[in-house]
């Protein structure tokens, strides 16, 4: 089982990368680990990060050094949209990678942020072991890519000017939704939406261009969003917005490993689930307090306006997304029947 102190034993720091794996009588296999967050160490920072530090050190320690990998935050080795892409052609080994970035390319993987469909972490992390997770993991597979390591986000809005709680409230505003389905309720709701990644909000809303951002806890830390924000609604107590944010792998990488290695990925991805949660769940408690000592108005969500949200979600984005391909249609299905 992972542990800090095997964690820490095993991890070498630099700035930006982490190489591991050394010393051995022949070459370790390298892996590239990519992702749009901001770097930080094993210990501090953005738990994504950390998260991706912690799987390099212990699949470097179980693989006794075959496996090396080095870690690019901040979209330093590829541009955030266009990792998934390159992970599918076999140029891109590993990324934490928000599913619904992949949308454009792959509509089914809008089902990772499905406004009103995952209301909880129980239920999102059900997936994995119900029909509709065989389903997506078969059906990215068969696209070219291996998920590793399950890891849902609950969200929250940052507004730089009223609250945006209830959906009446999003009138008129220009809003990040984070996926064509959330733009589609903001834009029933009467919205008016931008689609940028979680790293661009900032810069977004600094220059007016977006008023509010709808983002994870971890992503309305990291990114500061507090410096540009009058009113955060936090998802700490309910949410309609839970993001599916993976640590994914390129199959035809994988594929070229010999199996022991395989297998160490795929246990220590599935072992780190529960750091995931973890982290997740702290940010979604400590977001309200980095707003309000910012001087940001907090506002909490409830079950009876996450029904609101939901009920227009359904009536829109739901019934959209199931008419793009039978396999949208198969996923929404089974995601459904995963209660709450």
């Amino acid at each position: 089982m992972l542990t800090r102190r095997h964690l820490i034993a095993t991890a070498v720091a630099a700035p930006a990368i982490l190489r591991f794996g050394t010393g051995t009588a022949h070459a370790a296999t390298t892996l590239k680990i990519s992702h749009q967050f901001p770097g930080g160490t094993i210990d501090k920072g953005d738990f994504r990060d950390r998260l991706c530090r912690m799987f390099a050190a212990e699949v470097a320690k179980r693989s006794n050094g075959d496996i090396a990998a080095e870690i690019y935050p901040n979209s330093s080795l590829i541009k955030t949209n266009a990792q998934f892409s390159a992970m599918r052609k076999g140029a891109l080994d590993i990324s934490l990678y928000p599913m619904p970035y992949a949308g454009g390319e792959l509509p089914e993987t809008n089902i990772g942020l499905m406004p009103g469909l995952v209301t909880t972490y129980d239920q999102g992390m059900r997936w994995k072991k119900e029909p509709v997770g065989k389903a997506l993991t078969d059906f990215l597979a068969d696209k070219g890519i291996i998920l590793l390591t399950w890891v849902w986000q609950a969200g929250g809005v940052a507004s730089r000017s009223k609250a945006i709680v209830a959906p009446e409230d999003a009138k008129g505003l220009k809003v990040r939704g984070g996926s064509r389905e959330m733009d589609m309720v903001l834009q029933t709701a009467g919205a008016s939406v931008l689609s940028v990644p979680s790293n661009e909000i900032y810069a977004a809303m600094q220059t007016g261009a977006c008023d509010a951002g709808i983002t994870s806890s971890t992503s309305l830390i990291s990114f500061r969003l507090e410096e540009v924000a009058k009113s955060l609604t936090s998802g700490a107590g309910a949410s309609y917005w839970f993001m599916l944010e993976p640590l994914m792998m390129s199959k035809a990488i994988f594929d070229k490993l010999p199996k022991n290695q395989q297998d160490v990925l795929l246990s220590v991805g599935t072992e780190l689930e529960a750091f995931g949660r973890k982290g997740a769940q702290d940010d979604d408690v400590e977001v309200a307090k980095v707003y309000e000592k910012a001087g940001a108005k907090v506002s909490a969500l409830d079950a009876a306006t996450v029904g609101k949200w939901r009920d227009i979600a359904r009536d829109t984005a739901w019934k959209d997304y199931s008419a793009k391909t039978a396999t949208a249609a198969n996923l929404l299905k089974l995601a459904t029947d995963v209660a709450a």
